[in-house]
């Protein structure tokens, strides 16, 4: 699968070991995290080899919401050398988070 579905020991372990990762902050009763999902799906299988791409659920997963900021879903964090660099909160068009990802790459 190319879509990593991290708890919080798999995140402090893959992002920060990635040179570039984006991250999808959601929750399984979230609409527009639904409606994002296959969005998230497609970017992942397109840059399976050249980012990580990874979902966090922020029910499982309250301490990396809290850490980061997290105060709505979906939030999509993009990371480079484990640092954040950039966010998009909300739903966006693939081509919002694909240009972050090109930019970073």
């Amino acid at each position: 699968m190319s879509v990593l579905h991290l708890n919080e020991s798999e995140f402090n372990a893959k992002i920060p070991a990635s040179s570039v990762a984006m991250v999808d902050f959601w929750a399984t009763w979230c609409g527009p995290c639904k409606m994002l999902a296959p969005v998230i799906d497609s970017i992942g299988g397109k840059y399976e080899d050249k980012a990580v791409i990874a979902k966090v659920d922020v029910d499982a997963n309250p301490g990396l919401a809290a850490k980061y900021g997290v105060m709505s879903i979906p939030t999509v964090i993009f990371f480079k050398d484990g640092k954040e660099i950039d966010r998009k909160v909300g739903v966006q068009p693939a081509d919002v988070y694909t240009k972050t990802l090109d930019a970073n790459l």
